[in-house]
């Protein structure tokens, strides 16, 4: 005979775990009489009793005993299932990027992702410090430079070789001055005090690299975009200040590049073993090959 009405044993677990009719009563919201009423159907239907009643507090019998242990694992295995299930329909992909790179490449490519993956829902991370990630819960970062870290498993994404600009009158001063004798008085511009990109450019130059006296750091890279523009001091970009270029209000300084610079994937922990990740990585990838 199968059992109609299955309601009946979440009510008998919760009693179960209370000892008591009124607790479990007042946990539900129902009156006392009607958990006992509830009760004494199941164990019509069953046709075994569950609780031995006594003056204060139910009891297990001995074969409430053996299918609490039964429907508790039940219950657990439900509730684990329905946890997953919800945690899939509204999964959250952590995505950690510049603003610089999240505002001149991401962005406008963002709606294509959302339409091919419609169950992913992404969270963009602006990151000041690219160096940071794992402990932000970030599933994967794009980073800017020549690959050369070892605290995350990286992958190139795509070349974007870097070159020095200025503001027009720092352009005047390379044309009126010459390289070496304009960038002598120029402040370099970097993320971090600990950056080797300025001394990179430098030795591919093959000028004299001052050092890191005359420095100005300024992490965000779109604020050093808009401080170079101000006049503040030079900075290296790569092609995605192209429309700066394009307007004169930035001017490329030298055609000396850092040929092997550009954007990387960078997994934190295990992010690999994640399909999600591996979506969106692919999806970058792609659009890495026409950047």
């Amino acid at each position: 005979m199968r059992l109609r009405h299955y309601d009946n044993l979440r009510l008998f677990n919760i009693v179960a775990r209370h000892g008591s009719f009124a607790a479990a009563a007042e946990e539900l919201n129902l009156t006392k009489g009607a958990i006992s009423y509830q009760i004494k159907g199941l164990e019509d239907e069953l046709g075994f009793t569950l609780f031995q009643r006594l003056p204060r507090g139910v009891l297990l019998t001995a074969k409430g005993q053996d299918l609490l242990s039964t429907t508790r694992l039940a219950f657990d295995k439900i509730e684990l299932k329905v946890s997953e299930l919800r945690q899939a329909d509204t999964r959250t992909l952590t995505i950690g990027v510049s603003t610089y790179f999240a505002s001149r490449w991401l962005s406008p490519r963002l709606m294509d992702f959302m339409r091919s993956y419609p169950d992913i829902r992404l969270r963009v991370q602006p990151m000041i410090d690219q160096l940071g990630g794992e402990e932000d819960g970030i599933d994967l970062s794009v980073r800017w430079g020549n690959g050369d870290w070892n605290d995350m498993d990286v992958e190139p994404l795509f070349s974007s070789p870097s070159w020095p600009v200025g503001n027009p009158e720092m352009a005047e001063q390379v044309e009126r001055d010459g390289l070496g004798k304009a960038f002598s008085s120029f402040t370099l511009l970097r993320d971090r005090d600990d950056s080797n990109a300025w001394s990179n450019w430098f030795d591919v130059s093959g000028l004299f690299f001052p050092g890191h006296e005359d420095t100005l750091i300024i992490p965000d890279p779109n604020v050093r975009v808009q401080a170079v523009i101000d006049g503040q001091g030079v900075a290296l970009n790569d092609e995605l200040v192209s429309q700066e270029i394009a307007t004169g209000t930035l001017v490329r300084l030298s055609d000396v590049e850092l040929a092997d610079y550009g954007y990387f994937l960078a997994y934190p922990g295990q992010g690999r073993s994640n399909p999600d990740v591996e979506a969106f990585a692919g999806w970058l990838r792609a659009g890495g090959i026409n950047h």
